[in-house]
């Protein structure tokens, strides 16, 4: 299968770091295809929608973050921002053991010194992690990726959910959610609008001073009385 050329907005978006960049595509389009992890029919636009994609999310990012990549998969969007940017660190957070493996693969032979990977769920690591950011990409509907992504951040610290077209949709159907969850704002952002194909929308959420708060555990409501055979249940 030939590799797609990278467009010259790829120099633009990882600048030295490209060549490794181009390194990546390889493994993606060789044992990531061969392994399940994206599709064949992937490839023809692997730099476009999945590469620039990812790393177009990097201007969210505050300097020298630590960025926590949920459900990780193949490494996107986390491997692609660790080349896109040297400066943060970055945890591979992926449950399935296959997935763990490429990624283990990847980040050695990428030499990705800022990279780690971490095997779980995010329920595992809620409270955990003290990450200034975490990153999603077509894991779940933002409603369960907010329980699963903000207890993973610390005070004042960000989610990023890629949700493409679906973004606006997504957040207004949790927006009245999310102040009972120590959230001081949530949007929708365009991030690499200039960059053509690869531009996204991206749900960005920030949490408050206080940090994440755990939603209130909902009350049982009481059981109805039980009706008896020829008569009430109750008597008057």
């Amino acid at each position: 299968m030939s590799m797609p050329v990278p467009p010259a907005s790829a120099a633009e978006l990882f600048g030295s770091a490209l060549p490794r960049v181009a390194d990546y595509a390889v493994l993606l389009a060789g044992a990531g295809v061969e392994r399940g992890l994206i599709g064949p029919r992937e490839v023809e636009r692997l730099w476009e929608r999945h590469l620039l994609n990812c790393a177009v999310v990097a201007e969210e990012i505050p300097e020298g973050a630590l960025v926590v990549d949920v459900g990780s998969g193949a490494g996107l969007p986390g491997i692609v921002l660790a080349l896109a940017r040297p400066d943060i660190q970055v945890a591979l957070l992926e449950p399935l053991l296959r997935r763990t493996v490429f990624l283990e693969e990847a980040v050695t032979e990428l030499a990705l010194e800022n990279v780690r990977v971490v095997r779980g769920r995010a329920e595992e690591w809620a409270g955990r992690m003290e990450a200034d950011v975490v990153t999603a990409r077509a894991v779940a509907p933002l409603e369960r990726l907010v329980g699963w992504c903000l207890p993973l951040l610390r005070a004042n610290g960000r989610m990023l959910a890629l949700k493409g077209e679906t973004a606006a949709a997504e957040l207004a159907a949790i927006r009245e959610t999310l102040p009972a969850l120590g959230v001081a704002s949530a949007e929708v952002v365009e991030v690499g609008a200039r960059f053509g194909e690869a531009a996204t929308r991206v749900v960005r959420i920030d949490l408050g001073a206080k940090g994440f708060r755990k939603p209130a555990p909902k009350s049982r409501s009481a059981k109805p009385a039980r009706s008896t055979r020829g008569g009430s249940a109750t008597r008057r």
